[in-house]
C-alpha cells in the first residue's frame, strides 16, 4: 500500500504590500494616541473655549470677513505647540521605555516608522481645520457680516500645526533627547506667542514666521490688503513637508533615493512661496489703495432724504446707517430736522493694513464720515460725528465746538440710546461719566468740559420726550456760537450749572 504525500504550496507572501499596511496601522495606532494625549486634549479644550468665548460677541456682531479669517491664525499656535511635544516624546517612546529592539524582528524598516509618526499627524491637523472652519464660519453666519474671506489665510492654522508636528518629528530623529520637544517649546512661546519676531517689521523677513498680524484697528476692502496670503500658505505647506522628509532621511531613510527627490520637491516648493511672498507690494496695489483714499469709486443710495456712499463691501450696512441718521435728526428742531445729509464712508488705505492713520474731517457742508468698523462704540462715534454736523454744519466746524453747543451735540448723539448714560462712558475716551474728557468720533474727536459733562448726564436720565421738546423749542439759541454752558443748562432746566465758557477751560 502505498501512500501519497502531497506537498501544500508555500504561500506567497507580498512584502511591499504588507509593509506598508504595516506602516498605516502604526501610523493609525499613534494618530489614536497622539488625539488623546492629555497634551492636545488639553490644548483642543481651551481652542474651543477660546473659539465660543471670543467669538460669540467678536467685533460686536459686524465683522469684515477680511479680518475674521487671520483672527483663526493664532489660537492654532497652542495646538502646534502641543502636538510638537507629543509627536516628539512618542517618537522617542521606544528609547524611554527601552524597546527599541524589539523592533528590528518587525517588517516595518526605521523610516517607515518615522513615516508613520509623520502620518499619525493627519487627523489633528484635519481637527484644527475643522476648528478653524467653525470660527470663521460663526462670523460669516452673523447678520451683519461683510466683505470676503481668504482660502491661504484659513489655512494657515492647519498648516502650523503639520510644521510644528513634523518639526518634533525630526527633532526626536536628530537629537534624542526628551528634553528638546519641552525646551523647544519653550522657545517657540518666546518667539511667536510674545510677538518676538527675528525679522520685525521688514516686509520680507516677516512672512518667514507662521503667523503674520496686522495692528491697524480699521477694516480695508480685501482687494487692498496686499497679503500674499496664497504664497504664504504654499511657504507653510512646503517647510512642513521638508521638514519631513529630512525627518524620513534621519530616520534611516538614506539609503532610499526616492526620498531625496521628496526633499528636493518640497524645497523648491518651500523657496517659491518665500520668494513669491517677500515679492513686496505692485504699483497696481498702491494706486488703487490711493485711489480708495482719495477718490474711491462707490455706490451710493437713498434712505429717506439723506444720501448714503459706501465702499462695495459694505453697501449691505447703508441701511443700518440711516437707522441713526434718522434717531439723531427726530431729535434735533429747526432745519436741523429734516437737514438731508451725505454720508460718505471714507478710508485711509495708503498706509496698508498694519497701521492706523487718522482721517481728516471734511469741509462739505452737511457732510457726515463713517468707518469700515461698526457696532458698539462706532455706534455713539458715528452719532456723536452726526450730531455735530447738525449743530456746527461740517465736521471741521464740529470738531471746533468747546462751548455749550457740545451740550446740543452730546445730547442728539446718546438722547435716542437705550442706555443712554453707558453710552456717553462708551465714547469717552476714558470711559468716565464725570469730568472732563474727549469723546471720539470718525474724525475730529469733540471736548467736553467737567460742567458740560454734569448737564448732558443729567438730561440722559430725565425723560426723552421731555428734554426734546425743550431742545426743539430753543433750538436756535442752543446751536448759537458763543452760547454758555450754563445757557445751554438754563434752557434745557438744568439748575446749578455755573460755568460761563467751556471754551476757556
Amino acid at each position: 500500500m502505498t501512500t501519497l504525500v502531497e506537498r501544500t504550496p508555500l504561500a506567497l507572501r507580498s512584502g511591499p504590500r504588507e509593509t506598508w499596511a504595516a506602516v498605516l496601522a502604526l501610523a493609525r495606532f499613534e494618530a489614536r494616541r497622539l488625539l488623546l494625549s492629555l497634551p492636545v486634549l488639553v490644548a483642543f479644550a481651551l481652542y474651543l473655549t477660546w473659539i465660543v468665548w471670543h467669538t460669540h460677541d467678536s467685533y460686536d456682531g459686524f465683522p469684515a470677513l477680511q479680518d475674521a479669517d487671520r483672527d483663526t491664525q493664532s489660537t492654532p499656535l497652542l495646538i502646534g505647540l502641543s502636538v510638537l511635544l507629543t509627536v516628539n516624546l512618542a517618537v522617542l517612546r521606544s528609547r524611554r521605555l527601552d524597546t527599541e529592539r524589539h523592533f528590528a524582528v518587525l517588517v516595518i524598516t526605521p523610516w517607515r516608522r518615522t513615516l508613520a509618526h509623520l502620518l499619525s499627524l493627519l487627523p489633528v491637523v484635519l481637527l484644527t481645520a475643522v476648528c478653524v472652519g467653525l470660527q470663521f464660519g460663526w462670523e460669516a453666519l452673523k447678520p451683519g457680516a461683510v466683505g470676503h474671506g481668504s482660502p491661504g489665510e484659513l489655512l494657515v492654522g492647519p498648516l502650523t500645526v503639520l510644521l510644528f508636528g513634523a518639526l518634533g518629528v525630526l527633532l526626536a530623529r536628530v537629537l534624542k533627547s526628551p528634553f528638546t520637544g519641552p525646551l523647544l517649546v519653550v522657545f517657540l512661546l518666546f518667539f511667536l506667542v510674545l510677538g518676538v519676531s527675528p525679522g520685525g517689521e521688514d516686509a520680507g523677513t516677516r512672512w518667514l514666521t507662521p503667523v503674520v498680524g496686522d495692528s491697524s484697528a480699521d477694516s480695508l476692502p480685501s482687494d487692498l490688503l496686499g497679503r500674499p496670503a496664497a504664497w504664504h500658505a504654499v511657504y507653510l505647506l512646503g517647510l512642513g513637508l521638508a521638514i519631513g522628509a529630512l525627518a524620513l532621511l534621519a530616520g534611516g531613510g538614506r539609503r532610499v533615493r526616492s526620498l531625496y527627490a521628496v526633499l528636493g520637491a518640497t524645497v523648491a516648493l518651500t523657496l517659491v512661496g518665500a520668494v513669491a511672498q517677500a515679492g513686496g507690494e505692485p504699483a497696481s496695489l498702491t494706486a488703487a489703495r490711493e485711489r480708495a483714499t482719495l477718490d474711491p469709486e462707490q455706490k451710493c443710495v437713498r434712505h429717506g432724504e439723506s444720501t448714503y456712499c459706501a465702499h462695495p463691501e459694505w453697501e449691505s450696512r447703508t441701511g443700518t446707517w440711516a437707522e441713526v441718521v434718522d434717531e439723531v435728526s427726530g431729535l434735533a428742531g429747526g432745519t436741523a430736522h429734516d437737514q438731508p445729509l451725505l454720508v460718505r464712508q471714507r478710508i485711509e488705505a495708503r498706509y496698508g493694513p498694519n497701521a492706523d492713520a487718522a482721517i481728516a474731517p471734511s469741509d462739505t457742508a452737511h457732510e457726515v464720515t463713517v468707518g469700515t468698523r461698526w457696532g458698539g462704540a462706532r455706534v455713539p462715534e458715528f452719532s456723536s460725528g452726526v450730531a455735530a454736523v447738525l449743530v456746527a454744519g461740517t465736521e471741521r466746524a464740529g470738531g471746533e465746538l468747546c462751548d455749550g453747543r457740545v451740550v446740543t451735540v452730546m445730547w442728539l448723539s446718546l438722547g435716542w440710546q437705550d442706555r443712554p448714560v453707558d453710552q456717553l462712558r462708551l465714547v469717552r475716551l476714558d470711559d468716565s461719566d464725570t469730568g472732563s474728557a474727549i469723546v471720539l468720533a470718525p474724525t475730529s474727536p469733540l471736548s467736553m468740559s467737567a460742567g458740560q459733562t454734569d448737564v448732558v448726564r443729567e438730561l440722559l436720565g430725565r425723560p426723552r420726550a421731555e428734554v426734546t421738546a425743550q431742545v426743539k423749542r430753543n433750538w436756535t439759541e442752543l446751536t448759537s456760537p458763543g452760547l454758555t454752558t450754563a445757557r445751554a443748562a438754563e434752557l434745557l432746566g438744568v439748575r446749578g450749572t455755573t460755568e460761563k465758557d467751556g471754551c476757556e477751560e
